[in-house]
This record gives structure tokens, C-alpha cells and sequence, in this order.
């Protein structure tokens, strides 16, 4: 299939769109699941190819389970309140200044074991199969997807870390994990740093997809819709996504 064939099929639950990658699937009656023309859930990725996924991005659109606590089916989900951090926003707090100290951070050296880490079944996300795996570390071998890993200084131990797909001067975050305290905020820190690294007068943006709780303390805003396809739509012409490594 074309990856320009995505298209809107209804409404999901907490007022996103969920798209289907095919035209034959439609929203069940219960409005929360994408089903096929049999009525068996989509429940896995088996049928994407890395470029489909790698286009829905560019469109604005995210993979993501319909279920309880990110369980399948599978849908494409545009919110209409998205989660994004532009430059300049990001707040870094006295404690996690110091926590920073504590660990040594790398980028793109064990893209596989940080997404493992992040779909652990202990954890909201369970909806990263191994089908999802396969599927992004082909975008990592293309350079599309990367990660970025927390290491203890002293143990050596991988203790958090984030991945995501990066385009022009956006990164799409996907998930993100913390074995101890401030790992994951740390990775952030980081990613930032590497898109301010890079001379571009073009604003970078990071798509976090939700505004949680916790990203609003490091700066994440909500946007509507309609300002974020417009800040997409200039990031995207940015080249900051040339700083990490895995090209």
C-alpha cells in the first residue's frame, strides 16, 4: 500500500483520531478499536512496512494501542491536544542538575535494548510486540529512529533511556523508561542538547504526543491540532535530525 493512503475513519476514545492504514478497516461500534472488514482487531504491525510508519510520522500520526494502559488494538492516533517541547522551554531543576552527575548518556548504541526496556510487560506499553520492535530497529538501521541511553557511572547498568523517529528538526518521541530516579529525564536533557547543537534557524520541535504530568514539570505544552501541524510543518524543514549518529 501507498503510505499516502492513510486516511481518518473516526473517533477515538479521550477525542483522537484514529486512522487506519488500510481502506478496508473501520472503527468497531464501541469506538475503540480499529477492526478489519471481518471484524478482527488489528492487533499487530505485522502488515507495516518501516516506510509507512515512517510516513505516518511525517504526517503527524503515531502508532499506539487502543486498549487498557496501551494494550492492543493497534490504531493510528492524532490527539487533538498533542504534547510538544520547542527550544528554549525545557526546565532542568537544581536536583536533576545534579542527578545528571551520576550517569554517563550515549546515543544510538543499543537502539533494541533501550526499546525492550520500554515495551517490559510490567510496564504501561504493552502494546510494543516484537512485530513493533522488528519494525523500528529497521527504521534505526535506515537512520530513521534513534535512542538515547542513560548509563550508571559506576555499575555500568543501562538505567533509562528514550527512543523516537527523527525528520528534518523533529524528533517523535515514542516511549521512554527509567530503572532509577531522573534516568529518563536525563535522556531528555540530552536530546535537547544534541538539537541545540546544531546551527539551523529553523526551530526544532520534539513531539511527545501527550502532555503527562510528569513532561509538563520538564516544560511539555499542549497544542491544538491545528498549531501543532503548523509547527510540524516548519520543523520538518530543519536539519537537526543529521546530529545523531545512526545515519
Amino acid at each position: 500500500m501507498d503510505p499516502g493512503d492513510l486516511r481518518a475513519i473516526g473517533i477515538a476514545p479521550e477525542g483522537s483520531r484514529v486512522l487506519s492504514a488500510e481502506g478496508s478497516r473501520v472503527l468497531s461500534a464501541e469506538g475503540s478499536a480499529v477492526v478489519d472488514a471481518e471484524g478482527s482487531p488489528d492487533t499487530s504491525a505485522a502488515g507495516w512496512s518501516a516506510d509507512l510508519v515512517y510516513a505516518a510520522y511525517r504526517a503527524g500520526l503515531f502508532p499506539m494501542g487502543l486498549g487498557e494502559a496501551g494494550t492492543g488494538p493497534v490504531g493510528w492516533w492524532a490527539p487533538r491536544l498533542r504534547g510538544v517541547l520547542r527550544p528554549g522551554e525545557l526546565r532542568v531543576s537544581t536536583s536533576l542538575r545534579k542527578s545528571r552527575k551520576r550517569f554517563r548518556v550515549t546515543i544510538d548504541t543499543c537502539f533494541e535494548d533501550v526499546m525492550r526496556a520500554c515495551a517490559d510487560p510490567s510496564r504501561p506499553g504493552a502494546w510494543i510486540t516484537p512485530d513493533f520492535i522488528a519494525l523500528y530497529c529497521e527504521l534505526h538501521r535506515t537512520g530513521r529512529a534513534h535512542s538515547v541511553e542513560v548509563w550508571n557511572r559506576e555499575t555500568g547498568a543501562l538505567a533509562g533511556g528514550l527512543y523516537g523517529v527523527a525528520f528534518g528538526g523533529v524528533f517523535a518521541g515514542e516511549s521512554m523508561f527509567h530503572r532509577e530516579r531522573d534516568a529518563s529525564k536525563v535522556a531528555l536533557v540530552e536530546l535537547v542538547e544534541l538539537l541545540d547543537s546544531v546551527d539551523d534557524d529553523v526551530p526544532w520541535l520534539i513531539d511527545t504526543q501527550w502532555q503527562t504530568s510528569h513532561l509538563a514539570s520538564l516544560g511539555v505544552s499542549a497544542v491544538d491540532a491545528f498549531a501543532y501541524a503548523k509547527a510540524l510543518e516548519s520543523a520538518r524543514h530543519g536539519f537537526h535530525s543529521q546530529a545523531f549518529p545512526n545515519q
